[in-house]
């Protein structure tokens, strides 16, 4: 049997991939693969931090196939180009991967498809990320759901598949001569300007650690997700974000692992915290599902009025800066984009917090926020990147009602009541009292003095008046409404 190339992309695993499932049950040789195609995603290529992640997720795949006896063969460029030079190389009959869905990659992948079984070659893709594949899922209509919790509750309705299992000799037989493979550090994913120790220190990137972070998630805080989870100050959530994009973990290897919670009690879900937590791979879904059928939103609005919308000036791009460098003002904000730049990831509550504060407070457009949380995140999904942005400015699918404003200061007290996690971000403000940290702009002068805070100094002065800045954006949402 001639060899199979199994071109990985998004899928960076060998557990519960049904691409190398299917070449191993195919027979012959299995050729590991993955091509560096900054082109070919489009104009939304990978951010520097998930270049990072990227080349340490490569590095982790690439030893789990060495001790397997098998290598990963690593190229850059034109993905076709690259698959037919591969395929004229070894001889290979076949190439198989498992699907991706932006609107760039299915657009590519239909053309490659098209060009390899023109060839003669066996060309198939598979589902190895997602649950529920968007062409899959209709309302009543026979159309696309719009609103979240209907999309849900009918995928609850569907069966969920459970993880693959492959043969302890998948990749038994093996090449007699190998392909050329470019190093993996030639692929200059690295920063040239190392800003990567505090990422380095917070993630385990690969396959490896992306099954120590779930073990560790459903042993200790699944049961509590439900309470938990929107407390930036405790571990609650389950840090999942990047393996799931990465596909070092599937959907379906987290789903199965709070299933195996229920064999002995026969209830599923087996508690309220893996209810929550299921939905949130729900939300996940329910965002790929908006991509592929709206695939112009990660630039435009879904709803085509909110193109009339009267953004803010921002001269010279102060604002935004302040933003992005987590000087606002607003600790809550500054912690979460500190947090973000310090570690590529931002906790859930807090990215809402900080997004309603761009678009709302500030009212500087969405999509600069989304680019920046792109090339900052190392979960930068380009689905859940739009859903949630959509969201947060009102113009999205099942999006916050317009007038639903974040008050950082009220958010900050009830979600970091303690004020650990302002303290850990924004340290200049660690003398400060739960009472005074949310915002420092409130407290007596000899308070802060006592604290070390110097407003303007040490630390800023918020950007924005909350009350003024709320009656500013209430009054453009409502004017595009035609409720002035």
């Amino acid at each position: 049997m001639t060899p199979a190339i199994v071109w990985f992309r998004q899928d960076l695993r060998l557990r519960d991939n049904p691409a190398l499932k299917a070449a191993a049950e195919r027979g012959g040789p299995i050729i590991p693969v993955y091509i560096l195609d900054d082109l070919g995603d489009g104009r939304w290529a990978m951010g520097g931090a998930s270049r990072w992640w990227l080349h340490h997720s490569l590095a982790s795949l690439g030893e789990s196939l060495r001790e397997r006896g098998s290598r990963l063969v690593v190229a850059r460029g034109d993905s076709l180009k690259e698959l037919v030079r591969l395929v004229a190389a070894t001889g290979s009959g076949a190439v198989y991967w498992n699907r991706r869905y932006e609107p760039a990659v299915i657009a590519r992948d239909k053309g490659i498809k098209a060009e390899l079984t023109r060839s003669g070659v066996d060309a198939r893709s598979f589902n190895g990320s997602l649950l529920f594949e968007p062409h899959t899922i209709a309302n009543k209509q026979g159309g696309p759901f719009q609103v979240f919790t209907p999309f849900w509750r009918h995928c609850l309705e569907q069966p969920v598949a459970v993880p693959l299992v492959l043969k302890s000799d998948t990749f038994g037989r093996s090449l007699d001569s190998w392909p050329d493979s470019i190093p993996l550090p030639e692929l200059g994913l690295l920063p040239s300007v190392r800003w990567d120790a505090g990422i380095a220190g917070t993630w385990e990137p690969g396959e490896a650690g992306a099954a120590r972070r779930l073990k560790h998630f459903v042993s200790t805080s699944l049961e509590p997700y439900d309470e938990q989870r929107n407390r930036p100050d405790l571990d609650g959530t389950s840090m999942l974000s990047p393996f799931l994009h990465f596909g070092e973990l599937s959907p379906r290897q987290a789903w199965a692992a709070v299933n195996s919670l229920s064999t002995e009690s026969g209830v599923f879900p087996p508690s309220a915290g893996a209810e929550v937590f299921l939905r949130e791979i729900g939300w996940r879904e329910f965002a790929h599902h908006l991509l592929f059928h709206f695939p112009t939103t990660p630039e435009s609005p879904l709803r085509p009025d909110f193109r009339r919308f009267a953004w803010a000036k921002d001269p010279g791009g102060l604002m935004l800066k302040a933003w992005t460098k987590g000087k606002t003002g607003y600790p809550i904000v500054d912690a979460g984009m500190r947090q973000l730049w310090t570690t590529g990831w931002m906790h859930n509550r807090v990215r809402m917090i900080v997004a309603s504060f761009l678009v709302k407070h500030l009212r500087i457009a969405w999509p600069e926020g989304a680019g920046w949380f792109w090339n900052t995140l190392v979960d930068a999904d380009l689905a859940s990147n739009t859903l949630g942005w959509q969201w947060s400015a009102g113009c999205g699918a099942d999006a916050a009602p317009y007038f639903r404003i974040f008050a950082p200061v009220t958010q900050g007290l009830k979600f970091d009541p303690d004020g650990h996690y302002v303290r850990r971000w924004v340290p200049e403000l660690g003398g400060l009292s739960p009472k005074h940290i949310h915002a420092p702009w409130e407290a007596p002068s000899e308070v802060l003095a006592g604290a070390g805070v110097r407003l303007g100094e040490t630390y800023p002065k918020p950007i924005v008046d909350h009350a003024a800045a709320r009656a500013a954006a209430l009054g453009a949402f409502k004017a595009l409404r035609g409720k002035t």
